[in-house]
């Protein structure tokens, strides 16, 4: 089958860069004037995931310029105004909605997944939010463990080492996401691993949470941790 570009290479410089797209998008062309994060696409989470009729043939920018449209359709003003309450702003809002996209293990996830990462923002006592979907992506691949040295690795996406949010979104998040982040659960959380059954288990104490591991370590043949949260 014929894909619409004949390379994806121009259209990765545009996402890098967001080159001969960001002036016609303000939302967008904030993000490239303040670029001095070291992010690694400049347009990475502002590419709204959808399903969309693109005719073989389009231009790089045409395409990009239909996701941006998608995206600036779906945060509207109702996102922009609770966006404005909470305190945060568009850029802020994306990248932690594309850390619980990555981060969720099933759509029911996704209000808790962010109210560890809003419990941690808020309380001083956990500074490092300590998502390893950052961690993987800086280092470019997603690995089922990650080890001590890739926990240290020099990058402003990584959220072991600095504090707060890494330095832009890490994924184009979807609809649940967004919301997610928006209206994040009430909850005490402050930490969660995934379990053998592939969803997560959330605990409000690191003792809870160290207890949770070992239990699951015992449960194993072997003595591999995944790092979490």
């Amino acid at each position: 089958d014929q894909g619409v570009f004949e390379s994806a290479d121009r259209f990765l410089e545009i996402c890098r860069t967001g080159e001969g797209i960001a002036e016609d998008y303000s939302f967008i062309q904030d993000v490239v004037d303040a670029n001095d994060e070291g992010r690694t696409y400049v347009l990475e989470g502002y590419l709204y995931p959808d399903t969309y009729e693109i005719y073989v043939g389009s231009s790089e920018e045409t395409v990009i310029g239909r996701m941006l449209d998608r995206m600036n359709v779906i945060y509207g003003v109702a996102y922009r105004t609770r966006a404005e309450e909470l305190g945060m702003d568009m850029d802020e809002v994306i990248t932690l909605a594309s850390m619980i996209e990555r981060e969720t293990a099933g759509s029911g996830e996704s209000g808790k997944i962010a109210s560890v990462i809003y419990n941690r923002l808020c309380d001083p006592a956990y500074p490092y939010l300590n998502i390893d979907a950052t961690i993987q992506y800086a280092l470019g691949e997603r690995k089922a463990d990650l080890s001590y040295a890739d926990l240290q690795i020099d990058s402003p996406y990584n959220t072991y080492t600095n504090p707060g949010l890494p330095a832009g979104p890490i994924a184009n998040p979807g609809l649940n996401s967004l919301k997610a982040a928006l209206h994040p659960a009430d909850t005490s959380y402050y930490f969660y691993a995934l379990d053998e059954d592939g969803t997560h288990h959330f605990s409000e104490t690191a003792e809870e949470h160290e207890q949770f591991l070992e239990n699951l370590r015992n449960g194993r043949d072997d003595d591999d941790e995944t790092q979490e949260p």
